[in-house]
């Protein structure tokens, strides 16, 4: 089985706010999106490969609401919080928290957690209370996996090593998983995994030696997880990460990184094309 995972991120917020919306206004973008792109992915074989699409939790939805009938996109949230809802319990006392019911209830499949966003937002909060132990932004994130799947959501678990981190990248990664993953049902979790160190403009790219290191690692350390390229699936990479037999898929953010920056469905459906192809 196949993954291909797209993380909206804040792809939403238009030009002159600073964003990379062109495509749509705020209130059309989400539905836009799946009506762009879901006719086109019904060509493959849903045995073969797994389309998730993980919106910010404003657009979700408008995401849902424009699935046709028999589509095949998983709309998926953007983090969830480390406790829920519960009958006779806590009854919603979550304020600028999303609990996974909510977005279950609002008809989440799939839930992105641990993204290196996500990780720097933990460790800066730990920081200004004086933790830096990285030990504890696992263990949240645990609870988090496990509030998820709970629900009946599927996880995107994302791990990755920082430039600092790369000389010891088996001791970080192998505790992100160990911690995180720890008495979790991974059948219901894939990895994504996020050289932290190559993401971002100057930076030089993983390669597919490094690429494929890794993913032999986490599957030696997981038992055969599938593990999908986290470091940013695009037309460039798309046919060398595919031709990785230990790669199971990948995850799409931006799809233009030159010109009019930012996210667009035609070149979202472009990457799938030379990916499966490869």
């Amino acid at each position: 089985m196949k993954h291909i995972y797209l993380n909206l991120k804040r792809f939403d917020v238009p030009t002159e706010f600073g964003g990379v919306n062109r495509i749509a206004p705020m209130t059309e973008w989400a539905s836009y999106i799946v009506k762009q792109t879901q006719e086109e992915l019904k060509k493959y074989n849903r045995d073969e490969v797994e389309f998730g699409m993980y919106f910010p939790e404003l657009h979700v939805l408008n995401a849902v609401s424009a699935k046709s009938e028999d589509s095949p996109v998983k709309v998926g949230c953007q983090g969830i919080y480390r406790a829920d809802t519960a009958v006779g319990g806590n009854f919603g006392a979550f304020t600028t928290n999303r609990s996974a019911s909510s977005m279950v209830a609002a008809g989440c499949e799939t839930v992105i957690i641990g993204h290196c966003e996500e990780r720097n937002d933990k460790a800066g909060i730990l920081a200004e209370a004086g933790v830096t132990d990285t030990d504890a932004i696992n263990r949240l994130l645990n609870q988090e996996i496990k509030c998820a799947i709970a629900r009946g959501m599927t996880v995107l678990y994302c791990i990755g090593e920082k430039s600092e981190e790369q000389e010891r990248w088996e001791e970080v990664l192998g505790k992100q998983l160990e911690i995180g993953l720890q008495d979790v049902d991974t059948s219901k979790v894939v990895i994504a995994y996020e050289p932290i160190w190559s993401i971002g403009p100057g930076k030089t790219p993983a390669g597919k030696d490094y690429i494929t290191k890794i993913a032999r690692f986490v599957k030696e350390k997981t038992g055969g997880m599938d593990i999908v390229y986290g470091g940013g699936l695009k037309q460039e990479n798309a046919a060398m990460l595919a031709s990785i037999d230990e790669i199971d898929g990948g995850l799409i953010a931006l799809t233009r990184f030159q010109g009019e920056i930012g996210y667009y469905p035609d070149e979202y459906l472009e990457i799938i094309r030379l990916y499966m192809q490869g």
